[in-house]
């Protein structure tokens, strides 16, 4: 796995570490690292920034605009293909879940060799099948 699309429940992991029902936080902030390392490339969908933001000012408004600035300084390449709006509409259709989820598969599916690494285990069970998704816990280092 060269090429990784991290979905908003592992970036929020970054963001609000200590949030008592999070799991998996030392795996998600060594996908960071592995990002920041660049011992791989990130791409994200469209979306991802906005459904981050949702989510952090829900949960920690007080640090909400550091951590929206943060995110962004972080200049994740973003791919914004038809493709991948198609793609993801027919995946929120046949596995009946959420466009937004569907949008962070779909930029895998379409990149090549990407991956999704998400902590979301929900969605992991209905995609595992069409592959290029990994959960969180079994992220490893590239080898």
């Amino acid at each position: 796995m060269s090429i990784v699309v991290v979905d908003a429940s592992v970036i929020v992991k970054w963001l609000i570490p200590q949030k008592d029902d999070e799991n998996d936080i030392e795996r998600a902030f060594v996908v960071l690292e592995c990002i920041k390392s660049r011992e791989v490339e990130i791409c994200q969908p469209p979306h991802w920034l906005a459904e981050v933001a949702a989510v952090t000012t829900r949960l920690t408004p007080q640090s909400a605009d550091e951590d929206i600035r943060d995110l962004s300084a972080m200049k994740f390449p973003v791919i914004d293909t038809l493709e991948i709006y198609q793609r993801a509409s027919e995946l929120s259709r046949s596995l009946n879940h959420h466009l937004f989820d569907t949008l962070y598969h779909a930029t895998a599916l379409c990149f090549g060799d990407a991956h999704l690494v998400t902590a979301d285990e929900k969605y992991h069970s209905k995609a595992a099948s069409l592959g290029h998704i990994i959960l969180l816990k079994d992220f490893r280092l590239p080898a």
